[in-house]
């Protein structure tokens, strides 16, 4: 059983429940129903759930297909002389890798309250135009300090699209339904690492037209490929469920009395007050969650930036998909760059097919900390091999199992996260502290493949085995933790006093006229409240 169903608190024991239509709603006196007026009897909930998913997953994954292929396409550039023509140093490279982190972490937090404030539609829109003009820019500097400048720019505008749009799909979704569709969300970022290897080989083809090289068409092609998406976007991306102009008036109901009925009670609109944000800065889930994600995203970046080169310096190539072997060594120099992105596409597959099956049994039975706990296990086991091998076949191997303990727990784990805050401004804060801080460790995990460590690399393979250690560790804390918590409500000791004359509960716990206040001053700490473990 999935540990997002909610035991009612003792203000609420005694109380029935009702259906309406095709949806079961709590008809609890205190707690008024959303356009009590508006009837839903004609709505079917499967048939508006395909709705749903059909006009966000796919435009929003290719969103953030586009997003991660242009923030990590500078690898494949790499590959084809882009330090060289730019006369720059590997520290110089690494530093421009690093710099976008920054930007892209600190403008995480206050993007998802502009999100919120403004409308998703015009918001994303805007961010991904001018992301695009960014990606396209670094195809035609000259230098450095321009290729630096056009990356901090990069990351202030891709910034607001992960953390943003994760908080928007956790706005339409129940908390049992959320983890598939962000991992679908996630997976476009394994299919840009295929697509990747894939593009960079054949845009490569394009060498001196316009007496440019094959690494700045990777930047401008991309580029605008971004550009075009954006503008398309305005008319595209949804806005949240209470005013979305795809569904009727019966449809937006349905939805947010499915989400009220999952605890949700913001779902159908909240204020903007500091005291909500100031809460999520006060709530140990944040600090923990971050340091959770940061187990699985640091490691994230280091694979996706480095994963052609390591791979090149391995020595490997692509061999006939009719034979056994999937890939030979080679013992001569000047092994070129074609093959090694070619190579990384399987990964990538292997990695989204990873993601999604984890993420649908996640959702189904519910205890996501263990799938975190034994992916990570299996990724710290691909480490181990990576540093203590030498063989470049045994290493390939090894990489696949690296997967497992980074893309299926990314999606997991915001899943987890927003699982476990209610408040929808509370949700948008944390949701980007716990992914900002992940992405700031990027500016760490960038640094840590140095040239001079290859091609077996320990270094970078010890420290990424290191932030998956770190995952392990914070996983198995929050789920104790959690479970400490729900056990002590299922005791009766969170329990609020409802109405003005009643004594049942404890006054600590605050005294509300009724449940609908309690559940919106308190959110997540709401008695009735049950932590998904």
């Amino acid at each position: 059983m999935s540990d997002t169903k909610v035991s009612p608190s003792s203000s609420e024991r005694g109380l029935e429940k009702e259906e309406t239509g095709s949806i079961e709603l709590d008809e609890r006196r205190q707690v008024p129903l959303y356009n009590a007026h508006v009837d839903v009897s004609g709505v079917d909930e499967r048939k508006l759930l395909r709705k749903i998913d059909i006009a966000l997953i796919p435009w929003l994954s290719l969103l953030y297909l586009l997003s991660f292929l242009d923030r990590t396409s500078i690898g494949n550039a790499k590959l084809y002389n882009m330090t060289v023509d730019l006369h720059m140093t590997d520290t110089q490279y690494l530093l421009t890798l690093t710099i976008f982190f920054f930007s892209y972490a600190i403008f995480e937090v206050p993007s998802n309250i502009f999100l919120k404030r403004l409308r998703p539609s015009i918001w994303l829109s805007v961010l991904m135009l001018l992301w695009g003009v960014m990606m396209t820019l670094q195809g035609v500097v000259h230098n450095f300090g321009g290729l630096m400048g056009m990356r901090w720019m990069l990351g202030v505008f891709e910034a607001g699209l992960f953390p943003g749009v994760n908080y928007y799909l956790s706005c339409w979704y129940k908390r049992s339904e959320f983890g598939i569709r962000a991992a679908v969300f996630f997976t476009a970022a394994s299919v840009s690492g295929a697509f990747g290897g894939l593009l960079a080989a054949a845009i490569s083809n394009m060498k001196g037209v316009g007496g440019k090289p094959a690494w700045a068409w990777i930047f401008i092609l991309e580029g605008l490929a971004t550009v075009l998406a954006g503008i398309a976007s305005f008319w595209i991306i949804q806005d949240f469920p209470d005013t979305a102009k795809f569904l009727t008036e019966a449809e937006r109901t349905v939805v947010i009395r499915r989400l009220q009925g999952d605890d949700q009670f913001s779902a159908a609109g909240e204020k903007l007050r500091m005291k909500y944000i100031l809460k999520s800065f006060a709530d140990w889930k944040t600090w923990l969650g971050m340091i959770v994600y940061t187990g699985c995203d640091g490691p994230l970046y280091a694979f996706s930036l480095f994963l052609p080169t390591i791979i090149n310096q391995l020595g490997m190539r692509p061999c006939s998909i009719f034979r056994v072997s999937i890939v030979i060594t080679l013992n001569k120099p000047g092994f070129k760059a074609t093959p090694a992105n070619l190579l990384t596409v399987p990964v990538y597959v292997f990695a989204g097919l990873v993601t999604c099956i984890v993420a649908y049994f996640s959702d189904r039975i519910g205890h996501r900390a263990y799938f975190n706990i034994g992916f990570l296990c299996l990724g710290a086991a691909g480490y181990i091999i990576l540093i203590s091998s030498r063989k470049p076949a045994l290493s390939y191997f090894a990489v696949y199992l690296a997967t497992c303990g980074i893309y299926p727990v990314i999606p997991n784990t915001i899943a987890w996260v927003s699982n476990n805050v209610e408040g929808s401004y509370k949700r948008s804060v944390t949701l980007a502290m716990v992914i900002g801080f992940g992405n700031i460790n990027g500016a760490v995990s960038s640094n840590v493949y140095r040239a001079r460590d290859k091609p077996w690399y320990t270094l970078g393979h010890g420290l990424v085995l290191m932030y998956i250690g770190l995952g392990i560790t914070s996983s198995i804390l929050m789920l104790f933790l959690l479970k400490r918590e729900n056990a002590r409500r299922e005791r009766g000791e969170r329990d609020e006093i409802i109405g003005k004359d009643s004594t049942e509960g404890n006054e600590k716990n605050g005294r509300f006229e009724t449940v609908a206040d309690a559940k919106r001053e308190k959110g997540d700490e709401w008695s009735g409240y049950r932590y998904t473990l």
